[in-house]
């Protein structure tokens, strides 16, 4: 049984806790990064329906999205370097973080396919007509007419995969990983406050949170800005207006000269 409850514990346990912050948000970095590389690279063959690629892509996201991530930390952290040895790379002293940012970047990687695959399809195909109709090459329309819509579609899913991301991390710590949630557990242990210890933690992550809501939302209401606003005028978002124009008489020329045909 642990000791009486004392709220002062509480104030004890926070500063400590966040001297351990830096490695969960160095986890929460490193997992984000990886997963937005191999999220894209996921998407990829299933934006363009490579055939092969395709169902490599379709299975490596069911298995991340189906999947425990604890089973798949165990499964990365005990299992892979034992694959490897078939081909004489060993991996027996690579540190933990690595297994731990690899493991979370895959899963985080299968949940970024999905949005970006979701949020391209959206945008509506027959702006990208009349961007081919007025010259515009494939990298052009997807830069400067889809990749900003899809981004201000992406952009809230993306925050709650983050914010899933930051609590995920607190099972790092069944590998041995000393980040806020295994050093709660060890002042937990030595003071026999647990109570103290795990309220002192929900605090912290709840704290770290909020502060990425707020950040992820100011991004998005930047991407949507011209969206959100459309009764306030400015020589922008005239302009913008006047190009949303100017495609959508262009894709009904397109439609118009395929119905011709």
């Amino acid at each position: 049984m642990g000791e009486k409850f004392d709220i002062g514990f509480i104030f004890t346990f926070i500063p400590k806790l966040a001297g351990t912050l830096q490695t969960t948000l160095f986890i929460v970095a490193g997992s984000l990064l990886t997963g937005l590389i191999v999220g894209l690279l996921a998407a990829l063959p299933r934006l363009y329906k490579v055939p092969v690629l395709q169902r490599i892509s379709q299975l490596y996201a069911s298995f991340f999205r189906g999947t425990p991530i604890l089973i798949q930390l165990f499964l990365f952290y005990y299992g892979l370097p034992e694959v490897l040895k078939l081909v004489h790379l060993d991996l027996s002293r690579a540190p933990v973080l690595l297994f731990v940012i690899l493991t979370y970047g895959l899963h985080t990687g299968a949940y970024v396919s999905e949005t970006i695959r979701s949020a391209v399809a959206s945008v509506d195909r027959g702006q990208v007509e009349a961007a081919y109709a007025v010259g515009m090459s494939g990298y052009q329309a997807f830069t400067r007419i889809v990749m900003p819509q899809a981004l201000a579609i992406a952009v809230p899913v993306l925050s709650n995969v983050v914010l899933a991301l930051l609590k995920d991390t607190s099972l790092a710590f069944s590998l041995g990983v000393m980040e806020m949630t295994g050093k709660s557990q060890s002042l937990a242990s030595l003071t026999n406050h647990f109570v103290e210890s795990y309220i002192s933690l929900a605090l912290v992550y709840l704290v770290i949170s909020i502060v990425l809501e707020r950040l992820l939302l100011i991004l998005e209401r930047r991407l949507q800005r011209y969206e959100n606003r459309p009764s306030e005028s400015s020589p922008r978002r005239e302009r913008a207006g006047r190009l949303r124009q100017f495609f959508a008489r262009e894709r009904r020329n397109v439609r118009f000269g395929e119905e011709a045909r």
